[in-house]
């Protein structure tokens, strides 16, 4: 008896995904730890644009490379690993959102997907000493040590593109990095605009429990649907 194959939308899955990705505590949290820094040392708000702006986009730019080269990587794995390849890559991205999920209710106790307390003072240690330069170290820096924190949607989306790597596939990634950073403009700008940064502080504390909630629930559907796509009972279109 055959399988029936259903067809998703690829636009909006990539859409849906970067938007629930994009509400992430560590990046914001990080954007948030920056900006408070640069009020702090009283710099002008053309300053502050200047150097938050040029954060975001090193952010957008290292994510967009890693992702560029992630899926590189799954279009040179043989056809006949592809179904090995998917189901390995389902069940991290399965485990990943079970954490997230555990986080909700019990936030903090056994591993989560966190920057490393290490790491996170190294990171406070190159904002309070921040330049021009300096950010884009600092943008690099911060993308790479998150990726534990954020990668898990995005090496989910990767896959699915990979199947069928063109040029409108490229532009579903750049897509999926601009929705990715439109929460740290959109606070960039609000905070540039009069709002106190310790508002945004306690609104991220408010909800950071339902961000990890909503990013588990995410990863461990897109777990099904990466295995489903292996399987060949999910295309894309």
């Amino acid at each position: 008896m055959a399988v029936e194959t259903a067809l998703l939308p690829t636009l909006s899955t990539v859409v849906v995904t970067a938007l629930i990705d994009s509400i992430n505590p560590c990046a914001i949290g990080v954007l948030i730890l920056l900006l408070a820094t640069l009020f702090g040392a009283a710099k002008s708000k053309l300053h502050i644009i200047k150097i938050t702006g040029a954060y975001i986009f090193v952010v957008f730019l290292v994510y967009l490379l890693a992702g560029l080269g992630l899926a590189r990587f799954f279009t040179a794995i043989p056809l006949v690993l592809t179904l090995t390849i998917g189901l390995i890559v389902g069940g991290v991205v399965a485990v990943l959102g079970l954490v997230e999920i555990k986080d909700f209710f019990w936030y903090g106790k056994g591993f989560s997907l966190t920057i490393p307390p290490a790491m996170a003072a190294r990171i406070h240690k190159y904002v309070t000493k921040i330049t021009l330069p300096g950010v884009i170290f600092l943008g690099a820096f911060v993308a790479a040590v998150e990726l534990p924190c954020t990668g898990a949607p995005y090496l989910a989306i990767i896959y699915i593109l990979s199947q069928n790597f063109d040029f409108t596939a490229f532009l579903l990634l750049v897509l999926y990095n601009i929705l990715f950073v439109a929460p740290l403009m959109i606070i960039t700008a609000a905070v540039v605009a009069g709002t106190k940064v310790v508002h945004v502080q306690k609104w991220k504390q408010k909800f950071r429990h339902y961000m990890r909630l909503l990013t588990g629930l995410l990863l461990v559907f897109m777990a099904w649907l990466l295995i489903a796509i292996s399987n060949g009972i999910i295309n894309f279109g």
